[in-house]
């Protein structure tokens, strides 16, 4: 794989990461004012992300690259929708939770495809830590999403 090809790889990566980061702190904005407790996980999902992204910068600086700094525009736009859906449906537990676990789907897919590429094994040992990692928040949100859904039914 050539170097730019990996550079970019990264980059999407960082970028996805990024948008993880500002998705788990707009979540954390519409979550219903007394779960502190899922504020307080949402904002440190925030910080992993935040991490994933420093740590995917460093190979990409590596390369003598320049690492991505933004978001992707679908990331914009999803937070976007997140602020509309609660505004319209409530901010509720379940609602926050649905467009977390949305914006996990996407960042899993983002992962599927770097790892799909012939990556060097030091940067492919570091995406799949950071694709498990993704996974274990992506099931947590999913059980708290299922938790949500129980006690408004």
């Amino acid at each position: 794989m050539k170097h730019e090809e990996i550079i970019d790889t990264l980059n999407n990566l960082i970028e996805i990461s990024n948008d993880g980061k500002e998705g788990f702190i707009a979540c954390a904005e519409n979550a219903d004012i007394g779960s502190t407790e899922l504020k307080n996980l949402l904002i440190e999902r925030s910080r992993g992300c935040q991490s994933a992204a420093e740590e995917l910068s460093k190979f990409v600086l590596d390369l003598a690259g320049t690492p991505a700094t933004g978001t992707t525009a679908s990331g914009a736009l999803h937070r976007g929708w997140l602020n509309v859906k609660t505004a319209i449906a409530g901010k509720t537990d379940q609602a926050v939770l649905e467009e977390c676990e949305r914006g996990e789907d996407v960042a899993k897919m983002v992962y599927q495809r770097a790892l799909a590429k012939d990556l060097p094994e030091s940067i492919r040992t570091v995406v799949e830590k950071q694709y498990q990692g993704l996974l274990r928040n992506h099931d947590m949100i999913k059980k708290l999403r299922d938790e949500a859904r129980q006690e408004h039914t």
